[in-house]
């Protein structure tokens, strides 16, 4: 889908299939969650990308931190956070989202960030701190997801040392849509040396990437790109209809179906990943800790194709 410009500005987006039509859940069960957020001054992915699944997360008492400040020095296609002028990194963040965690009774923890190109390790050593202290409080796994640190493989180095359980970062698209989807500064063959980069340091980090679907790829662009993240060393992959969250953002160019994500999500397992999460409503960190469980389980068995799908709600 292409948008027209008029007078009156760009065309409005068109609406949304019934499939993704989410119903809002009832009473103030989110509202301990955000609570707990506002209280510590935290910054949630969850508020800061619009994701449709933050009303149901925060339900269930979990939510995805974004440390490094909420200004990102990215401008990403996709993405509504905020950009432009950054603020010195908070010193007491990795103890409040430990504190968060701890409040929480989190199981598993999962931490993001906003690209910070202006540090000169790109936040390596805030995310090693941030999960050391999330490990003095609690007794839970922790996954990151971090950014591509600009191609500095020392700053990526620190965290895999830093051993957490699961290291995650999304591709987001296939390579022929990067300049347009992540900009000038992402590299695709960077993203993947980066997982290759990790499974040599320490075998033991799960690994897993995440793509947005609808953005104009190919069933042959997706299946190339699942080859070289396998071939990269990638265990776990995450697949999700992308959803324009503000105008100002790329378009959506086609919704796809359930059992289109359904179709997808098998071909992904039978080609060997671990654990495989499809479905309109799947974001990196939708349901990580089942699908850390369910690589784990597939893991011991050495049978990738019998990991349960981890669907998207209807």
């Amino acid at each position: 889908m292409e948008t027209t410009s008029s007078a009156t500005g760009p065309a409005p987006p068109p609406p949304l299939p019934r499939w993704l039509k989410r119903n809002i859940p009832k009473g103030d069960a989110g509202r301990f969650t955000a609570n707990v957020i506002k209280d510590l001054s935290l910054v949630t992915v969850c508020e800061e990308a619009k994701c449709p699944n933050r009303m149901e997360c925060y339900a269930h008492r979990t939510a995805t931190f974004m440390i490094l400040g909420d200004v990102c020095t990215r401008r990403c296609g996709f993405c509504s956070v905020a950009k432009g002028k950054t603020r010195p990194v908070d010193p007491t963040e990795p103890r409040r989202v430990a504190e968060a965690a701890r409040r929480l009774g989190l199981r598993h923890v999962v931490i993001t960030c906003v690209t910070r190109d202006d540090l000169p390790d790109g936040g390596a050593e805030h995310f090693v701190r941030t999960i050391a202290a999330v490990r003095e409080l609690c007794a839970a796994t922790v996954e990151v997801l971090p950014s591509d640190f600009a191609g500095n493989g020392e700053a990526v180095d620190r965290v895999v040392d830093a051993a957490p359980d699961v290291y995650n970062h999304n591709t987001e698209t296939v390579p022929r849509l990067y300049p347009t989807v992540r900009g000038r500064k992402a590299d695709y063959r960077w993203t993947l040396e980066m997982f290759r980069r990790i499974r040599r340091r320490n075998p033991a980090v799960r690994t897993k990437s995440g793509l947005m679907l609808g953005l104009g790829e190919t069933w042959g662009e997706l299946l190339d790109t699942f080859a070289d993240l396998l071939e990269a060393g990638v265990e776990m992959l995450t697949l999700g209809q992308y959803l324009q969250p503000a105008p100002e953002c790329l378009p959506v160019v086609r919704y796809l179906p359930p059992q289109e994500f359904d179709e997808i999500g098998r071909a992904a397992r039978r080609m060997g990943f671990r654990g495989v999460a499809s479905g309109p409503f799947v974001r990196s960190s939708y349901h990580a800790r089942e699908m850390m469980v369910h690589s784990e389980d597939a893991d011991a068995r050495g049978d990738a194709a019998k990991v349960p799908a981890i669907e998207s709600p209807p």
